[in-house]
């Protein structure tokens, strides 16, 4: 297992593998044949960014049977997603921020995010492996009652498109097995979310086939496997944290507004 992480240091940003605290700085893509150099700098001594720059993050819903059966619902036929614009993607440490505009209920969703690692069209199952570079944590952040706001039409994304509404990170870790994984969410410091994977309707892999059928996906887009039971209103000054065993934990801070 590697976890790729992409940082500032000194002003320049880099990217590279973290292993026990220190960063080996590779040059060129990091999708696309990176080479080692023979800088390392310590995680103490940088700012982290986010791990990729997605073009697109397509989130889902419906896609734990837990979440179904609560509610009534029947599996879906098809991957049911919406969009989230590179616009509201947060760095791990960031401040989760209620836009003016609104002042709802704001929810966090600890989920598994899918990262694709080149170009990939109409693929098949036996080959979708292949696509994917790895694997990170994502908070999907939900003004909830936005979605329901308008009768006539379900307003998914406008609902999780704000800025700051798309926290991942800090690292992408490639060579996992994603069925074998437990996403735990905690809200200042009491775990909310525990649960596993292999609950899903339609497995990251399968996500990754099936959606490539409707659209290209680029290297480093992001597909965010959807949410089980658990989540809840975030409030100012709250901390929530998605762990991930393998990948690591995302956290942020939730705020009123910028000045908070």
């Amino acid at each position: 297992m590697t976890k790729w992480i992409r940082v500032k240091h000194n002003e320049d940003i880099k990217f590279g593998t973290l292993d026990s605290g220190n960063i080996s700085v590779h040059s060129g893509d990091m999708f696309d044949g990176p080479s080692p150099t023979a800088e390392s700098i310590p995680l103490a001594s940088v700012e982290v960014l986010t791990p990729c720059l997605p073009t697109k993050i397509i989130g889902l819903w419906n896609n734990f049977g837990a979440v179904a059966a609560k509610n009534g619902l029947n599996q879906p036929t098809e991957p049911l997603y919406f969009y989230k614009p590179p616009s509201g993607i947060l760095t791990h440490g960031g401040t989760i921020v209620r836009p003016e505009s609104y002042d709802g209920t704001v929810m966090f969703e600890g989920e598994l995010g899918v990262v694709i690692g080149k170009r990939c069209k109409d693929v098949s199952m036996s080959e979708v492996d292949d696509y994917i570079f790895g694997y990170t944590c994502v908070n999907d952040a939900t003004a909830l009652p936005i979605i329901s706001e308008d009768p006539s039409f379900p307003q998914w994304s406008r609902a999780k498109s704000f800025d700051t509404f798309t926290p991942f990170g800090p690292v992408i870790a490639t060579d996992l097995d994603p069925q074998s994984l437990q996403v735990t969410g905690q809200l200042n410091g009491k775990v909310r979310q525990d649960y596993p994977v292999s609950d899903m309707f339609f497995s990251p892999l399968e996500l990754v086939q099936r959606i490539s059928r409707g659209m290209t996906l680029f290297p480093g887009d992001i597909i965010t496997c959807g949410t089980s039971l658990g989540a809840l209103p975030m409030e100012s000054g709250n901390t929530i944290e998605i762990h991930i065993d393998g990948i690591g934990t995302l956290s942020n801070t939730f705020a009123e507004d910028d000045g908070e």
